[in-house]
């Protein structure tokens, strides 16, 4: 492991976490033993100043809601998609915000008067995941969304790799002759099991296209069926190569495609089980017993953010895949 980062969940009186995603910005209030105080969810705006100007509101808002003043605020974490520089706390290329180049820690902590670290949001919402479920030794955080990837927590701390990009295996190619993946290879876990691929493959309008997949492939839709067998194909190869890669005890599977519920665990162990079926090693490893669903709308992203913002930053650059 390099450059780990070491939660620290003693010695602040308020902690403040935010994970800003691309049209919302869920926001933490953390006492000094771990409880949080206040939550709330704001609007997240477009470009670079409106980012900014959202998170100011944001913990302005969190403020009033906790009864709390931002004096007594002695940290804040950001969870955000892109490339972040843990160490400078700058964001690049976090093209779902419309930013490009952000000092994030700069800007904000000078307006606020108050430590802020940066940190990438899946690898934020990883470290919540572990501490909020009580997990010991080693976990992966699986985020399927509109895209896919994971992060990786041993012990508490947040296991980056050589560059930065442990368990990110969302970019993985598992079928050279599959779909186009926007990374430019063919095939990718995320192609399979991507909600924004799913739609794509799917090209029927609709608020919320991979539950009307479901729906669909259980009404007898072969097209749905075929897509639907994806999904659950792609997440059972993502939790596979998290598994033997880095040989983790437990794989969370959090991102927006938990709100499917059991439709999608019951799925991804039965196609763990199924492709197991051959193998006696595989079996051995008992995969389908080995996850579990993060429940709808948890915090642990805000929450995990909180967490970095009591921490000292890393070094590493840390990719989103």
């Amino acid at each position: 492991m390099t450059d780990a980062i070491d939660a620290d969940l003693a010695g602040r009186q308020i902690r403040v976490g935010l994970d800003v995603g691309g049209t919302k910005i869920d926001a933490v209030a953390v006492s000094r033993s771990g409880e949080i105080l206040a939550r709330l969810r704001r609007p997240t705006g477009w470009g670079e100043d409106a980012v900014i100007v959202s998170i100011l509101d944001t913990v302005d808002a969190l403020s009033d809601e906790g009864g709390f003043d931002r004096s007594d605020i002695e940290s804040v974490g950001v969870g955000i998609p892109g490339l972040v520089d843990a160490e400078s706390g700058r964001v690049l290329h976090a093209v779902n915000l419309g930013v490009e180049s952000l000092d994030l820690a700069g800007l904000v902590g000078g307006r606020l008067g108050t430590p802020v670290r940066v940190e990438n949001d899946v690898k934020a919402a990883a470290l919540g995941a572990a501490v909020l479920r009580g997990i010991v030794g080693s976990m992966a955080y699986l985020n399927l969304g509109t895209g896919v990837a994971a992060g990786i927590v041993v012990d508490g701390t947040i296991w980056r790799g050589s560059r930065g990009t442990a368990g990110e295996v969302g970019h993985l190619s598992v079928d050279p002759n599959g779909r186009l993946c926007g990374c430019g290879q063919r095939g990718c876990i995320e192609t399979f099991c991507g909600g924004g691929a799913l739609a794509r493959a799917w090209g029927r309008p609709g608020a919320l296209p991979v539950r009307d997949i479901l729906d669909a492939a259980d009404a007898g839709d072969e097209r749905a069926g075929e897509l639907r067998t994806d999904l659950f194909h792609g997440a059972a190869a993502a939790v596979r190569a998290l598994v033997l890669s880095a040989d983790v005890e437990r794989v969370i599977i959090g991102g927006g495609l938990t709100s499917l519920g059991d439709r999608l665990i019951v799925g991804v162990r039965s196609a763990l089980a199924a492709e197991a079926a051959a193998s006696p090693f595989m079996r051995s490893l008992h995969l389908d017993d080995r996850i579990e669903l993060l429940p709808a709308g948890s915090p642990a992203a805000a929450f995990g953010a909180a967490i970095v913002g009591a921490t000292t930053p890393s070094k590493e650059i840390v990719s989103h895949g």
